[in-house]
């Protein structure tokens, strides 16, 4: 992996929180922010490309969109939907309009899911100490 250098303005209390984080974590400075910086900037490469975008401008949500996301959830109709596909399938092969609508509710139940994990590893950043500790 390449590395280069950046030259950042911070304001001084930024500084003195980072500082202080690093002091406390027993960590080098360039360390914490550099931790920081990978945290807030996902590698969203491997997620479906449809979803990419959406979750690299998760960043910039406020913490009560984020909370949105994080307590969001596949509308019941859909859950009820595939639950039911998904149990016809261990029965017989589905139909092709029953296997593409298997397919839709399996990558919008990815979606949700991607997108609440993103909202959570946000929510857990900001507030400065992981949200699902112990869970």
């Amino acid at each position: 992996m390449t590395v280069q250098s950046v030259t950042l303005r911070l304001p001084e209390t930024v500084m003195r929180r980072a500082r202080q984080t690093a002091n406390v974590l027993q960590r080098p400075l360039e360390e914490l922010l550099t931790g920081l910086v990978t945290a807030a900037l996902p590698d969203v490469e491997d997620a479906p490309l449809e979803v990419q975008a959406e979750l690299a401008r998760m960043t910039w949500f406020s913490d009560q969109e984020l909370w949105s996301i994080a307590r969001s959830t596949m509308p019941v109709e859909q859950q009820e939907q595939l639950r039911s596909l998904a149990d016809l399938q261990t029965m017989h092969a589905l139909t092709p309009a029953e296997q593409e609508a298997l397919d839709n509710l399996r990558r919008e139940y990815g979606r949700v899911t991607l997108r609440k994990a993103r909202a959570y590893a946000l929510l857990s950043l900001r507030g400065g100490a992981p949200l699902l500790t112990g869970v």
